[in-house]
């Protein structure tokens, strides 16, 4: 794929738009696979260093610091819950039934069944022991902490547009916490229904296509569009935003032409 493209970049820091499928740390299995840190430590030097979390099936904002003091800065921030981290992802809106069943309820539905518009899903996050490279809700004491806050930007029958802020980061945060409310991104293979395809069959009434017709989005759903944080020198506040990829934009397109007017909550 080569090196992505640069969003943002000055003396201490360094911010990439990240495409989705790309590694962002070398696979321990297939060496030969590209990853995204090696690429800018052969661009930029090996002093440039990651200071957050991007899943690799994610696209979007992958933030580095080219200096110690920048690292121990930013690095802070994150820690401290003080960086504005935020996501859009395109989800399945499956029936009440299907989020986890968990006691107490992970989100209070509304009276008909829907989602609220802002809600909290707070749910402690760990390796699945049993699946490899799969995170799983754990209600113990020793499961890692894991907050998300998420808000329904539009919806759209069976799918909708939501703004994710995690202020933890933990593996699959994001995902996980969306299909244990019912929600799961669209296409993800470890925690979304893989039936649910989002064709424009589906959506545009009199469809005169092909019989092999493919989705009008294939990749996961997930993307990291805006990282809002103090400066490591002059200590302002910077927002970096990385526009939605073309694939996202084109089901968008869609989505809001073809969608009938979906009643509240759905």
């Amino acid at each position: 794929m080569g090196l992505p493209a640069m969003i943002f970049d000055d003396e201490t820091m360094v911010a990439f738009d990240k495409p989705d499928g790309m590694l962002v740390v070398p696979d321990k299995a297939d060496k030969t696979r590209e990853d995204l840190l090696g690429l800018i430590h052969a661009k930029l030097g090996d002093h440039v260093t990651s200071v957050h979390r991007l899943d690799p099936d994610a696209s979007g904002i992958f933030l580095c610091a080219k200096t110690k003091p920048a690292l121990d800065f930013l690095s802070g921030q994150f820690q401290s819950k003080t960086i504005e981290n935020r996501y859009l992802a395109l989800v399945a809106m499956l029936p009440a039934e299907r989020a986890m069943d968990l006691t107490p309820p992970v989100v209070m539905r509304e009276p008909d069944g829907g989602l609220p518009e802002t809600f909290t899903v707070d749910l402690p996050l760990d390796e699945d022991k049993h699946q490899a490279g799969r995170m799983r809700v754990y209600r113990k004491r020793d499961a890692k902490p894991s907050v998300t806050e998420f808000r329904v930007l539009e919806r759209f029958g069976a799918f909708a547009l939501f703004e994710c802020r995690p202020l933890t980061s933990r593996t699959h945060q994001i995902r996980l916490h969306l299909a244990a409310v019912g929600a799961p991104v669209l296409n993800d293979p470890l925690y979304g229904d893989p039936e649910v395809k989002l064709l424009l069959s589906s959506l545009k009434r009199r469809y005169k296509g092909r019989d092999d017709e493919k989705p009008l989005i294939t990749r996961l759903a997930l993307h990291a569009s805006e990282l809002t944080l103090k400066h490591p020198v002059s200590r302002e506040s910077v927002t970096i935003r990385a526009a939605l990829p073309h694939e996202f934009e084109v089901a968008l397109k869609y989505l809001r032409k073809f969608s009938l007017p979906p009643r509240r909550g759905a």
